[in-house]
């Protein structure tokens, strides 16, 4: 007797093509949706950080962090006694500092401490305290820090706000949603790596697998 085998037609072919293209989109539009989620969270760290200063400003006259009267103001509060003057009027220490006495590290105690930024707000120092895991972190798992002291040569501003462990194309669509889009140019700039300071990254060597610091100047 004669057997044909049975096999899919072009039709059923098509169709399955069809399905597994359409889940395939459903996939990478979520992806999209996500990545656009976690950009719009940092773009909102860097401006709500810029908040804590003048909000803190504000109502003590002084930046948070270098405010020689803390003690006197906030309950529980630290005074810095490294990283800088007390008292200039600028945040010392790199934005990026793991020293618990530094002006940039208190930064973050002493907005709490004054109910504008949420964590903990106990003296980072304290026994039983992971520095790291007390600091604020991205939604990449970056730091996110401040300073006074320029992370660029020659660039301008008050204050700076960085955050690291970005990859290019997340830095890349910060620095367009903030600034200008170019990482070596405006008031959002790119540092290759996770670091402290360095030249700015020339638009020719920004790529998006790379990981870059992204810093905001105020």
């Amino acid at each position: 007797m004669h057997r044909t085998n049975a096999g899919f037609t072009l039709v059923e072919i098509a169709v399955v093509l069809v399905i597994i293209g359409l889940l395939l989109g459903g996939v990478l539009k979520g992806q999209e949706l996500i990545n656009s989620a976690k950009v719009k969270s940092m773009v909102s760290d860097f401006r709500s950080t810029a908040t804590h200063v003048y909000a803190y400003q504000d109502r003590f006259r002084a930046m948070p962090g270098d405010d020689p009267g803390v003690t006197n103001r906030l309950g529980g509060a630290i005074k810095a006694s490294t990283g800088g003057s007390v008292g200039n009027g600028r945040i010392d220490g790199p934005w990026n500092s793991s020293v618990a006495s530094d002006e940039a590290v208190l930064f973050w105690q002493h907005v709490r401490l004054a109910n504008l930024a949420t964590g903990d707000s106990r003296n980072p120092a304290a026994e039983g305290i992971v520095l790291l895991d007390w600091l604020p972190r991205n939604a990449m798992g970056g730091r996110i820090g401040i300073t006074g002291q320029t992370p660029i040569s020659g660039w301008a501003g008050s204050f700076f706000v960085c955050q690291d462990n970005l990859n290019g194309n997340f830095a890349r669509q910060i620095d367009t949603t903030m600034d200008d889009g170019q990482p070596n140019s405006g008031s959002v700039r790119l540092l290759a790596g996770s670091v402290a300071s360095g030249n700015a990254v020339l638009p020719a060597e920004l790529t998006d697998s790379a990981q870059y610091t992204v810093c905001t100047s105020f």
